[in-house]
């Protein structure tokens, strides 16, 4: 027997077509589906959207039992494992995330999917555990302070260091993201982490120059 031979028969020896009972294959989709609806609940509760998108939702808790269908059709045949790997790799998704949180609960849930295919239920479970746990853990303690943007409308170009005084006053930091210098007046956009909003604003409103303040909340997170 040549070298060739023997590995292809050690492939098709370790893709033996098996037939797997539909008892048990309607317990491991089950099992995937209740991982799936867990998942669910726990984007929905550590979710901070303002929109609720809920084809989103009920897509990532079912791409879970579609993965698990998957790795149980791959175990069957090496046909049909070739097959779904050429499938698959000239699908091309074209939708954007646009939170890293998102991306990993669909890769969570594919995860799941893989796991319970494979047969390894306990390994599922723990592992959904331990994820729940760690995002808990990491989303709940304020590591930074989100910051603010506040935006000044003066009619004064030279009012800078005024406002700059006024803000360095009343926030633990800040940072000049824009300033744009007219002849009839200073626009300036400045990153600051305060707790007293309401004093700072005053503080501003008190500058005879400046005619405009907004204080806007920011998304992003500011080492201060």
């Amino acid at each position: 027997m040549s070298f060739q031979d023997a590995i292809k028969k050690s492939i098709m020896e370790g893709f033996t077509s098996n037939d797997i009972p539909v008892s048990q294959i309607v317990a491991i989709l089950a099992i995937t589906f209740a991982i799936g609806v867990y998942i669910y609940f726990v984007y929905r509760f550590i979710n901070k959207t303002s929109l609720y998108n809920r084809s989103f939702h009920v897509s990532m808790a079912m791409i879970s039992v579609i993965t698990a269908g998957i790795i149980l059709a791959m175990q069957s045949s090496i046909v049909i494992s070739l097959g779904m790997v050429g499938a698959l790799s000239i699908v091309r998704f074209r939708t954007a995330i646009k939170d890293t949180m998102d991306l990993l609960f669909l890769f969570w849930s594919i995860g799941e999917g893989i796991i319970c295919g494979a047969g390894l239920f306990e390994l599922a479970i723990v592992v959904a555990l331990m994820v729940t746990v760690g995002i808990f853990a990491l989303e709940f303690v304020p590591v930074y302070k989100k910051p603010y943007v506040l935006v000044v409308n003066s009619n004064n170009p030279s009012a800078e260091d005024e406002i700059v005084k006024s803000v360095s006053e009343f926030s633990k930091g800040y940072k000049i993201k824009s300033r744009n210098i007219k002849k009839t007046g200073l626009d300036m956009i400045i990153e600051v982490n305060t707790s007293k909003e309401k004093e700072l604003l005053q503080s501003l409103n008190g500058i005879e120059s400046v005619e405009n303040t907004s204080l806007l909340t920011h998304e992003g997170e500011m080492r201060v």
